[in-house]
């Protein structure tokens, strides 16, 4: 290996940037989760989160802001990140966000995926403005963060992948809202579904849009 050149550099090239791993790779033993989401914003379906160690000796090529690639790269990088990493996924339904509220069950989730890693992660760093609440182990916050650091990206990946088969599956139970499609986005498809069929069980009912379809104004 060349003398200036650590793993990280010989493996990646243009990709996130990798200063951050650099950092607390050495002092943590490379053991630094990366935390991300998916579904903040849909009107139905659950919010994923994912957590990720990654093995920097095995990193599958393209890691990136799961937003910037297609759904087939996505899929493919899904099934390697999950055969060459530590990972784990955790979730809160539409009744668990209508109760305590999108970003506290968001955060909630994120440190149910860290906890049910198979190994324990020393460092933990989170796409987004805030660090979980409950944590047993440091970690920071990283605004966009998946397009920023390896770990991340994977771990965005892995929540998009998970959710998205979440809500083709959901569509079988609940058809007619085009779930499958649109994955519980405000989509106009989804809109006139509301109109027409009024929210299911799997809708966030303390969301404007589905309330006022359900008839109850603020």
């Amino acid at each position: 290996m060349p003398e200036n050149l650590s793993l990280f550099d010989l493996a990646f090239g243009d990709r996130p940037d990798l200063k951050l791993e650099r950092k607390h790779a050495a002092p943590f033993d490379g053991l630094i989760s990366g935390v991300d989401e998916a579904g903040r914003g849909p009107w139905a379906g659950p919010v994923v989160t994912a957590a990720v160690i990654l093995d920097y000796e095995n990193v599958p090529e393209g890691l990136d802001d799961s937003k910037k690639l297609t759904e087939e790269k996505r899929e493919e990088l899904f099934d390697k990140i999950v055969t060459s990493a530590h990972v784990c996924a955790a979730s809160a339904s539409p009744a668990t966000i209508d109760r305590v509220n999108i970003r506290s069950a968001t955060l909630s989730a994120m440190v149910r995926a860290i906890n049910g890693l198979p190994r324990v992660p020393r460092y933990v760093l989170v796409d987004g403005r805030d660090v979980p609440p409950g944590l047993k182990q440091p970690g920071q916050s990283l605004i966009k963060g998946d397009g920023r650091c390896l770990c991340v990206a994977a771990a965005s990946i892995v929540a998009k992948v998970t959710r998205d088969r979440m809500m083709v599956r959901l569509e079988d139970h609940c058809p007619g809202y085009g779930f499958a499609q649109h994955k519980g986005y405000g989509v106009p498809q989804h809109q006139a579904a509301l109109q027409e069929l009024g929210p299911s069980p799997h809708h966030r009912m303390s969301f404007k849009p589905v309330r006022l379809a359900a008839g109850r104004p603020d």
